[in-house]
């Protein structure tokens, strides 16, 4: 007896799960120590509120994390600007007057129903480049919210799992999330649901349930069928306990847009900045321990104090009176323990360790243009451009990557939601690419 569709895919899950164990357990690692929020790989469920920062004795990473997604926004995706333009294929076309104007039209509706107030496109794209930062794998789901435009959700790795065809483009991405009862009424029609999430509406409403949002490769497409059937992904949505598919579609462009930082070969999820120096990040945590350790037997050291116990009574508050503390010679009889130890040294080290990190988290690089009283207008230039030629591996995966797909994705629903102008003839005669 073959399985069912739910089974299939909720099989398919839990082997992309299993086969990405060992990158959980460093991810698990880095998030502890830079990113706690995020620390979600081996354990799911979590206490709202909870602390923590239980691993974090030093915020050097974590900062450089901040620093590093916010540098990456303002050289990719900067909210003051346009950060993009388009162009078609045939570079004749680019310079017909009637081309350039539908063009830069339709990027000015890009802009403004991207940061429009519902769209929240900014802050989702900087969680993106945070994931990229600390794990080296982040993206964005763009959803068409009909009725109200384009709507932008980042991707909490934890929870996301995807494939690569044989060119080595992700093309199958399954997300699992959690919906109480009331949720999954509201977002599913609700003859779909098992009876179990119809009875718990009724009874317990917020009762969790694990669902999977499954978007792969149309394999039954029907060319020529203007419904779901016909689109190039197919979308279902299934309830893990029971493994019924929920809600059933498809998608003419692919929803998630995933970025990688690098990868290796063989590999499909990327390395991050945060990766390489996992061992600076360790190494520099338990340097900061011992640091403050011998500090504070610097600060307030131990005592040694005389064996036949005259003074165990002994007050160390301010502005204490301690009786017998010294002979009738006048010599003191308390004497606080040398122990030793440069702590300047062990600053100097740990400040080495933080520049290796900022290093790989580019905060050096991009500081490169810090102005100084000394620097011309031409330094300046220079400085720019040997920026530019240095990040220019880095950020090119990431156009090529996520945002390439998110522009491509985001002109699908905006033409098929008519919120484009007609297209000139001599572009309609090509396609429209």
């Amino acid at each position: 007896m073959s399985e069912t569709r739910g089974t299939e895919i909720v099989r398919r899950h839990d082997s992309l799960k299993s086969l990405r164990s060992v990158w959980e357990s460093h991810w698990q690692e880095l998030a502890e120590r830079i990113w706690p929020d995020r620390a979600l790989f081996l354990s799911k469920d979590r206490t709202a509120g909870e602390k923590r920062t239980e691993k974090m004795f030093d915020a050097t990473a974590a900062l450089a994390l901040t620093r590093f997604a916010a540098a990456m926004e303002s050289m990719l995706t900067p909210r003051t600007a346009k950060w993009h333009r388009l162009r078609v294929p045939d570079e004749k076309l680019n310079e017909s007057p009637a081309v350039q104007r539908y063009l830069d039209e339709v990027t000015n509706i890009l802009f403004r129903v991207r940061y429009s107030s519902r769209a929240n496109f900014a802050s989702q794209m900087y969680e993106a480049y945070m994931s990229l930062g600390a794990f080296g794998t982040g993206g964005i789901m763009i959803e068409d919210m009909l009725g109200s435009g384009i709507r932008y959700k980042s991707i909490d790795l934890a929870r996301v799992y995807f494939c690569e065809n044989r060119h080595g483009i992700i093309d199958t991405v399954h997300r699992g999330f959690t919906y109480t009862a009331r949720q999954a009424m509201q977002h599913f029609d609700s003859g779909q649901l098992p009876e179990k999430i119809r009875n718990a509406y009724e009874k317990d409403p917020e009762k969790e349930f694990e669902f999977i949002h499954c978007v792969r490769p149309n394999e039954e497409r029907v060319r020529g069928d203007r419904g779901y059937r016909g689109m190039e992904f197919a979308s279902y949505y299934v309830c893990t306990d029971t493994k019924d598919v929920v809600e059933e579609g498809g998608y003419r462009t692919i929803p998630y847009a995933m970025g990688r930082y690098i990868t290796t070969p063989g590999e499909t999820y990327g390395r991050g900045p945060a990766m390489l120096v996992l061992p600076d990040i360790k190494m520099l945590n338990e340097m900061k321990k011992t640091i403050i350790r011998q500090a504070h037997l610097n600060v307030a050291p131990p005592l040694l104090l005389q064996e036949d116990g005259a003074l165990q009574a002994f007050d160390l508050r301010p502005n204490a009176l301690n009786f017998g503390g010294i002979d009738s010679q006048g010599n003191a009889l308390v004497q606080p323990l040398k122990v030793g130890g440069d702590v300047g040294l062990g600053v100097d080290l740990l400040e080495m360790q933080q520049q290796v990190i900022n290093d790989a988290f580019l905060v050096t690089l991009f500081q490169i243009l810090v102005e100084q009283p000394t620097m011309t207008a031409t330094e300046a230039m220079l400085r720019a451009q040997e920026k530019g030629a240095l990040l220019a591996p880095t950020m090119g995966r990431q156009q090529s990557e996520m945002i390439g797909p998110t522009i491509e994705r985001e002109l699908d629903i905006l033409a098929y939601a008519g919120m484009l102008p007609p297209m000139p003839d001599e572009l309609a005669e090509i396609g429209g690419e």
